[in-house]
């Protein structure tokens, strides 16, 4: 990987590509002599470009999806105003410039040499693109997008026609992948050009649309068809590498965290209080502790310095609740929801991310300082569709026929989870990995699991469950529990905001500003609370009910 990425450096190095020369509010219609263009790109020049964008983008909107459902931390006591739309203007332009645009570009190319692979494989990535933008933003421009000159202001489409322009691209990308290519593709980062694994990622990205859209029947008839990610090893992720500079291809949130100046992030207080209060054997691999206490907890003071919220009190709605507020036991030092105070020198205290999924430090009691290099040196991965999620997707369903037909498909997906979650350990040389979970430690876990499930009080209670161990298995890519969250409301006891009035919560996000400011048909929202075409749920506030 990182031998492919060193290439890859010299591709870009040498201005075959610029992939953010048209973020501006003005259109250059002039041909850039730097751009890769059908005349004088090479074809795989373009996938390997469209590749690395679009793990990037899932990566980054992952991220934002996991800060709203409280797998990550989010910093803001407003939900209207947390996610400004110029932070959005990356995304854009990586979704149509450098993927979509590329895409399109690349397939005159490829249609002249017959390389159904790399086509195959572009549709399918441009399905999840096109979609994510749908699940994210609501109404997005498709069928008239990269048609300039002749349409310099297209028209958003309704996100039912573009889920429907998905499905009918992945049945043309399987079609493609069975078409027999010229060529293989020169760098499949993502399945090593094993093209059946690429059919199943297609299948199961049917499988999530599906579900959004309640079209039960066509989720079960794929699963009857077993063409689909159902173990780990067809997992559809990103391999990052270890470089620093020239290019960077560490995991984005190794490169945030892992400083000499330490981490810069904060962990969710939520995840780490509900994964350490059940002896989650993945609580050691999804973070590092640098610190053995936290100032409030154990017996240690509270320090106004390091920690300004251990000397005050609990909002009135966090103790009503028993929300944990500020300060965790065992030294899992966070944030809660929506904690908007300002940064104190706490980088080389607080939690920072672990060995999963970005390949930094396995937390093994040595509570030593975080620095540059340290760990897995962000050898990490990016989780797009994961065998472990299907299994939460077919309890979902199941519950059609009763919550209790849930069970053996969620007890699954956890099972899955933690043995990839476990060989993540090996990826920092230097842990001590006496402290990693044993098989009974596992079996204890899962055991407990099961055995809450059944002592549930209420169908209510089940479902919590289920959702909570969802949103744990997707560290690392909080697409599907924004998803989940919206589609189901559950968890409903999740942790609330600190702010006891946030707003509604987001049921969608504002479009990026350049894409509102520079298209005269795509109108900016007036609030967040515009809901996806599927979410035909109740409005917010009522509804996620944990908000």
């Amino acid at each position: 990987m990182k031998k492919i990425f060193k290439y890859l450096f010299f591709v870009f190095a040498g201005g075959a590509l610029l992939l953010n020369s048209c973020e501006t509010a003005e259109l250059d219609l002039t041909d850039n002599p730097n751009a890769l263009t059908p005349s004088s790109a090479d074809v795989n020049f373009y996938m390997n470009a469209i590749q690395e964008d679009f793990a990037r983008l899932v990566e980054s909107l992952g991220e934002t999806h996991a800060e709203v459902t409280r797998i990550e931390n989010m910093n803001s006591r407003d939900y209207q105003n947390a996610y400004s739309p110029a932070g959005f203007d990356g995304n854009w332009t990586s979704a149509y410039q450098g993927i979509l645009q590329n895409l399109k570009d690349m397939n005159v190319l490829a249609a002249e040499a017959d390389l159904t692979n790399h086509i195959g494989v572009g549709q399918i990535i441009e399905a999840f693109t096109i979609t994510l933008l749908v699940d994210t933003f609501g109404n997005v421009p498709y069928s008239q997008a990269l048609q300039a000159p002749e349409v310099l202001n297209p028209t958003p489409d309704n996100g039912a026609d573009v889920y429907a322009a998905a499905l009918a691209l992945l049945d043309e990308a399987i079609a493609n992948l069975n078409a027999g290519s010229s060529a293989t593709m020169q760098n499949d980062f993502f399945y090593g050009n094993n093209y059946g694994k690429w059919t199943k990622a297609a299948n199961t990205l049917k499988l999530k649309l599906y579900l959004n859209t309640g079209n039960t029947a066509g989720f079960n008839s794929i699963i009857a068809g077993g063409d689909y990610i159902a173990d780990s090893a067809d997992d559809w992720q990103f391999q990052w590498g270890t470089n620093s500079v020239q290019p960077d291809t560490r995991h984005p949130n190794y490169g945030q965290n892992y400083t000499v100046t330490g981490g810069g992030d904060y962990q969710s207080i939520w995840l780490m209080n509900m994964m350490d209060t059940s002896d989650d054997p993945r609580i050691r691999y999804y973070f590092y502790r640098q610190n053995a206490t936290v100032p409030g907890s154990d017996g240690t003071d509270p320090n106004e310095e390091t920690l300004d919220c251990s000397l005050q009190a609990p909002p009135a709605h966090y103790a009503a609740g028993g929300f944990p507020f500020c300060t965790l036991p065992n030294g899992y030092w966070g944030r809660n929801h929506g904690n908007d105070a300002g940064i104190p020198p706490d980088g080389l205290l607080r939690v920072a991310p672990g060995v999963y999924p970005q390949a930094g430090q396995f937390d093994d009691s040595s509570f030593g300082e975080i620095s540059l290099g340290t760990g897995g040196g962000g050898n990490g991965i990016t989780p797009i569709l994961l065998a472990s999620t299907v299994n939460f997707w077919q309890a979902e369903v199941a519950t059609a026929g009763g919550v209790a037909a849930a069970k053996p498909f969620m007890i699954e997906g956890i099972t899955k989870s933690i043995a990839k979650v476990m060989t993540f350990g090996s990826k920092d040389a230097g842990a001590d990995m006496s402290l990693a979970p044993d098989a009974a430690a596992v079996d204890a876990y899962i055991a407990a699991v099961d055995a809450a499930f059944d002592a549930a009080a209420t169908d209510e209670d089940r479902l919590n469950i289920w959702a909570e161990q969802f949103f744990i298995s997707l560290k690392g890519n909080g697409i599907d529990a924004y998803n989940a969250y919206r589609r189901t409301g559950f968890p409903t006891n999740i942790e609330p905001n600190l702010e006891l009035n946030p707003g509604a919560f987001i049921r969608s996000f504002f479009y990026p500003a350049n894409a509102s400011s520079t298209n005269s048909n795509i109108q900016q929202k007036s609030t967040v609370t515009e809901q996806v075409f599927w979410d035909t749920n109740p409005a917010s506030p009522a509804f996620p009910v944990g908000n």
